[in-house]
Parts: C-alpha cells; structure tokens; sequence
C-alpha cells in the first residue's frame, strides 16, 4: 500500500513538473515600452546632421532590455532624413540611428515604433538664419569703373548668433551700374559670404542689396569718384 502511495505521489509530481516546464517554455515575453537612451531635444542648423546619433532602447515589463526586436522610425515632422529607417534591436535592446534635420520647419519629430508597444517621439530645433549684417566693406569710396578696395563680406547667423553654414547669398547692383561677383554664392563655415564689387562707370553713388532666405535684403553702399 505504501508503494503504491509512493508511486502514485512520484507520478503526480512528474505529471506537475512537466506542465510547468511547458507552460515556462510556452510563455512568451513581449516588448512592452520603447525608451530614449540619447539624442533628444537636440538643435542644429536645419538642413545638418544632428551632432549626437539617436538612441533608444527597447524594454520588457521590468524594464529589462529585449534584443532582435524590430524597430522602425519615421520622420513625423520638419523632412530631412533618417538612416537607417528600421533596424533590430542589439544585445542591450539598443537601436542607434542618424538624423538629419529637414530644411525649413524650427520644431522637427522623429517617431520610433515596434509592435505592440507604444511609439516614442524624439524632438529636435531647426535654427534658421534670422539675421544677415554686413562684415567688411560698406560704405567704400573708390575711382568710377574700378573693383573698390576691399571685398564685400555679410555674414548670416541664426539663433544664438550661430554662422549659418552653406546658406545661398544673392548679390544685386540696385543703382549706379557696375558688377558685383559672384552673384550668387553659398556661406562657409564662419557663415560668411564674399564677394568683390565693381563701381559703375560714372562717378555716383551706387548701391546694391544681399539676401538671403526670408530675410529682409541689406543695402550696400558705395561713392565713385572721377
């Protein structure tokens, strides 16, 4: 009788162990947030590449990293790009990404999705140019017919007085005659444009402007004399 209460206890107890061991290797973890590791709420002049790579991380219910899950991102707002646009998540649970701004809206948002969890937004500040000054070379006095002295530098800045780098500068004469070239010209990296201006044949006032983006044009001046 012993035995066969003895037989009839080990067979339960196999009976139960096995059911746990399906139902722990049947139990399957799912993904149950997307997190921010780096890159948010970055600025940069719109059009470049933000400076710091996005991060995110995907986690289950405690928080613990799930790899090779993937992982898509889309650009919400603003354009510009981002590479690479779906990925799978590393060992750490990690997906790195690049993103470059779009070239015209200050408040871009780059959305991050997998399955069944809740998608993240990412921010980031677009600067524009917002003022264009003259560096060098205004106000210039030189012989009719002649390239004045010294070239004629603007400068283009946007927020934070941040030079505005590969932004297009219009030269244009508005009076007076002569030639400014180039006419068209990109900023370097100080934000800076350059160019070298030629009076009118007859001795006069000339002028011309700069412009660049929505701002409002700047006027140059110059005198020739005889």
């Amino acid at each position: 009788m012993h035995s066969f209460t003895r037989s009839l206890t080990l067979a339960l107890g196999v009976l139960l162990s096995t059911a746990a061991c399906k139902k722990a290797t049947t139990e399957v973890v799912l993904p149950d947030a997307i997190a921010i590791v780096q890159g948010n709420a970055q600025s940069v002049q719109a059009g470049l590449l933000l400076p710091t790579p996005v991060v995110i991380r995907v986690i289950d219910k405690n928080g613990l990293a799930m790899p090779n899950i993937p992982v898509t991102f889309v650009l919400s707002d603003g354009g510009g790009s981002v590479t690479p646009a779906s990925a799978t998540s590393d060992t750490r649970g990690e997906v790195t990404v690049k993103w470059t701004l779009g070239p015209v809206q200050p408040v871009q948002t780059l959305t991050a999705s997998a399955s069944g969890v809740t998608p993240v937004r990412i921010s980031a500040q677009a600067i524009l140019p917002s003022d264009i000054s003259v560096a060098q070379g205004n106000n210039q006095t030189g012989k009719a017919g002649v390239v004045l002295t010294n070239s004629i530098v603007v400068r283009v800045t946007g927020t934070g007085n941040l030079p505005m780098v590969g932004v297009p500068v219009a030269f244009q004469v508005s009076s007076g005659g002569g030639a400014i070239t180039p006419q068209t010209i990109l900023t370097n990296a100080l934000g800076e444009a350059t160019a070298k201006w030629t009076l009118g044949s007859v001795a006069g006032q000339n002028t011309a402007t700069v412009s660049t983006a929505a701002l409002t044009p700047v006027v140059l001046s110059a005198t020739g004399t005889p």
